[in-house]
């Protein structure tokens, strides 16, 4: 049973075994998850999406974790990613940092330390939801005062495009 604040997690990973057992445990902690075995399926399972959150794989044959980190992030502006991975790296951590990873664990992974780390990821992508509504509504308070209902309709619609 789905209610209105439940987690939506994209699971990536091309190891088909262990993302079903993810997957399972998720869902019983009351996740709403959807998986994904390889980059260009997250991708699009992304487009229709609404998820929260996304823990990839880094090493991915076809398109790698970094890849869908960065596609990920360019289109959905609030989506928080957790990277997971057998084969960390010092490189590997700086760089998905650098490119808007949240968090990066390594495998094998501490399954509470994940929840905790998905639980962490909601409420920073819900944080930065929230400042943008607060921006969004200070700037409409702000053109309603110096504008004509016709200005401010089209202030809006700028104001509108922007934050797509």
């Amino acid at each position: 049973m789905e209610t209105e604040n439940t987690i939506k997690i994209l699971l990536v990973d091309d190891e088909v075994k262990f993302l079903k057992a993810v997957s399972e445990r998720l869902s019983i902690k009351g996740f709403d998850v959807t998986t994904a075995d390889n980059g260009d399926d997250a991708v699009a399972a992304a487009k229709k999406g609404g998820f929260d959150v996304a823990v990839v794989d880094l090493q991915m044959p076809g398109m790698d974790g970094t890849e869908v980190l960065k596609i990920l992030k360019q289109n959905h502006k609030f989506i928080e990613i957790i990277m997971l991975t057998g084969h960390a790296t010092v490189d590997s951590a700086v760089e998905c940092t650098k490119l808007g990873a949240f968090k990066y664990l390594e495998k094998p992974y501490d399954f509470e330390k994940l929840v905790e780390a998905l639980q962490e990821a909601y409420q920073a992508r819900m944080n930065k939801k929230f400042e943008r509504h607060e921006k969004k509504m200070a700037a409409i308070q702000q053109l309603s005062m110096h504008q004509s209902p016709l200005g401010l309709l089209k202030a809006l619609a700028r104001l509108d495009d922007d934050q797509k």
